[in-house]
């Protein structure tokens, strides 16, 4: 019996950009019920294959097939006609649009030449149940959390009924729930003869979720095959070329007695009464389930968000910043985990980017130097292997290459504390390891880190001590010794406290 045609598929497919060639006779199939991965560090040539994939671009030779059928041409349209969705690490949604507007968009039902909203919701409150989002259809997406807007994205993918669905990243802002959620649904559509293209730098993930793996290195195809047999460092070893072993940098206390930040009942957001202490030459982890109140901690110490607190010292200075420009005067930089919406001017150049903290600090009329501006943006590129043409946008970097630009940017006004949150979200191996190297080499050179993160395994190994936040509290305090994966879970689910109790 004839095994069935791929639903879509791409065969020796190439692309260049300004005579750069980014694929090169690149070949992938996508194949009814089954879960295929995508794999390759940020600049491998992943999101200009999904693109030539989902119609967004033409590849220069080679050829896109449908139900094994070469298409001359492949546009958006054809392929949403065609039954092929994407859901983009990046999300394409409009913040003043409710979730019921924002999931049709572009598909509303009609009535009599008007947009029928009954139907609308009913088709949208549909999608929503299958990816477990119970808020109001009404309510502004601009409203929603991160994640939730994650889940809104894959309702939209969803609405449409698709026979492929890329999903790029789909977990990297998710909560734990959500992601198990996500982890149900792709069975169950697995199990309806759905080809998924899944993209994610969580080798557990797709270990657990997958059946086939395409790697790409460098714009080629270093491997294709099916998964069964292969474990997570050889996936690595496909990837980067050499063993994951040194992900993480040696771990050495350089911690010191002197106190970069201390506070005493501190409250903001979801966060109260909150007692913490970061040592100067040391990185403090926070971790816990998602959406617990870590990131208003982030923020209440940055002055982003009203903060309370009883006593506290930051930086010498017996007070919080009343603002996020006294923050940064007072050498606080906060690196945010939507690097695209609040991290960089994506329209610019890598060099405004790269420049923007630093033109804030400058007297209003003071000429600006254009020479000495590019010497210090390109040490900072060479210094954080940022690679690309500095007088480029930024949004023609890799995901990974625009997270260095986000720390990057801040290291010309010298900081002493840095709060970070998720800052390798969405980033491949070699710039997770990159980043790792920098955090321990900032610690190392007598200033502090804080560092929130979903990432359990990078608490465990980064981290001097990490509090696991639960329910707007700090639930524990582990220190270096005590630090494990099962221990940060624990804490984060409430188990220790379970266990005393009972």
């Amino acid at each position: 019996m004839a095994s069935p045609a791929p639903i879509l598929a791409a065969r020796g497919v190439s692309k260049a950009f300004f005579g750069n060639p980014v694929l090169r006779t690149v070949s992938i199939a996508l194949m009814p019920g089954r879960v295929h991965a995508l794999l390759g560090e940020n600049g491998a040539g992943k999101s200009t294959l999904i693109n030539l994939l989902s119609g967004a671009l033409r590849p220069d030779s080679g050829e896109i097939e449908i139900d094994g059928r070469a298409v001359a041409r492949h546009s958006p349209a054809d392929a949403r006609r065609a039954g092929i969705a994407v859901v983009q690490q990046e999300l394409s949604l409009t913040g003043s649009l409710s979730i019921a507007e924002n999931i049709g968009l572009g598909d509303y039902p009609r009535r009599f030449g008007l947009v029928d909203y009954a139907a609308l919701a009913a088709r949208a409150k549909a999608a929503c149940d299958l990816v477990g989002l119970d808020e109001p259809l009404a309510t502004p997406v601009g409203e929603l959390s991160l994640g939730r807007r994650q889940m809104v994205e894959i309702a939209k993918a969803l609405y449409r009924k698709p026979r492929v669905l890329i999903l790029d990243e789909p977990t990297s802002s998710l909560s734990a729930t959500e992601t198990r959620i996500l982890t149900a649904l792709l069975e169950r559509l697995r199990g309806e003869g759905i080809a998924i293209l899944y993209i994610s730098h969580r080798l557990d993930e797709v270990m657990q979720l997958c059946q086939h793996v395409t790697v790409l290195k460098d714009g080629t195809c270093t491997a294709d095959r099916p998964l069964e047999g292969v474990n997570a460092a050889g996936l690595v070893r496909l990837m980067v070329g050499r063993d994951p072993g040194d992900l993480f940098p040696r771990w050495d206390s350089t911690r010191t007695e002197r106190t970069a930040i201390a506070v005493r009942r501190f409250s903001a957001g979801l966060m109260r009464d909150v007692d913490l202490e970061v040592r100067a030459g040391e990185v403090v982890g926070i971790g816990g389930l998602v959406g617990q109140g870590q990131e208003d901690l982030l923020l209440g110490l940055y002055g982003a968000i009203p903060a309370k607190v009883e006593s506290a010292t930051l930086n010498g200075a017996a007070s919080l910043p009343a603002a996020v420009p006294e923050a940064n005067q007072r050498g606080l930089a906060y690196v945010p985990a939507d690097r695209k919406r609040e991290g960089l001017h994506l329209i610019h150049p890598i060099l405004t980017n790269l420049m923007l903290p630093s033109f804030a600090r400058m007297p209003a009329l003071k000429l600006r130097s254009r020479a000495s501006e590019r010497e210090t943006a390109m040490g900072l590129a060479l210094q954080f292997a940022i690679k690309g043409d500095l007088g480029r946008a930024a949004q023609a970097l890799s995901g990974g290459n625009q997270q260095k630009v986000a720390l990057a940017k801040w290291m010309p006004l010298d900081p002493s504390v840095l709060l970070l949150n998720d800052p390798t979200r969405g980033v491949d191996v070699e710039t997770k390891r990159e980043i790792y190297a920098m955090l321990r080499a900032f610690a190392a050179s007598g200033k502090a880190v804080v560092l929130l993160s979903s990432d359990t395994p990078e608490l465990v190994h980064l981290c001097d001590r990490v509090a696991v936040v639960r329910e707007g509290r700090i639930a524990a305090l582990l220190e270096r010794g005590a630090l494990s994966e099962e221990a940060i879970v624990a804490a984060a689910m409430g188990a220790e406290r379970e266990r005393h109790a009972a």
